[in-house]
């Protein structure tokens, strides 16, 4: 069953814990972001106000003592997306405190499934679907059946994963 903004954004704004997200495509097509793509593209300075929106998003929650984790599937040579979300989007959000780590699949294989997820507190597994040119098509939620599966994934794309700023500082 798909996922209404609203449940989505209530995903977001309620979890109690922990949210925990698999990105797993080398190039989104976010609408909101392209200009700022763009900008970047053409080699333009990145905007002060940047990103500012999730950065304060990631500040309350972990303030409130949530964590927010990520882990970015990579594989080389990085698209230009790939090296826009390192230039622009990354830093900003580890600054807001989001954990965010990298995963190098370039030389190597993981069993990681090739689905986007967010998992909130362990229990609601939000799947993602994208189109082959990286804009959303829909959400929904994961059968509750699957969660532990969901949470193997987890933990082994961190095991597997290093630090944003480790990886950047070795790329």
């Amino acid at each position: 069953m798909a996922v209404s903004n609203e449940t989505a954004a209530a995903l977001f704004s309620d979890f109690e814990r922990s949210a925990f997200r698999l990105e797993t495509l080398q190039t989104y097509t976010i609408p909101r972001d392209q200009p700022s793509y763009e900008r970047f593209l053409a080699g333009e300075p990145k905007p002060a106000e940047y990103n500012a929106s999730w950065e304060t998003t990631v500040r309350q929650h972990v303030a409130a003592g949530k964590t927010m984790q990520r882990v970015k599937v990579v594989r080389r040579p990085f698209t230009d997306y790939t090296r826009y979300m390192f230039a622009w989007a990354l830093p900003g959000n580890v600054a807001a405190g989001e954990d965010y780590l990298i995963l190098d699949l370039t030389d190597r294989r993981v069993d990681l499934p090739d689905q986007d997820f967010w998992l909130f507190d362990d229990t609601t597994v939000l799947l993602l679907h994208y189109n082959a040119d990286g804009t959303l098509r829909d959400r929904d939620l994961a059968d509750q059946a699957d969660v532990d599966q969901y949470r193997r994934w987890r933990d082994l794309a961190l095991a597997e994963a290093v630090p944003f700023g480790e990886y950047r500082d070795r790329a």
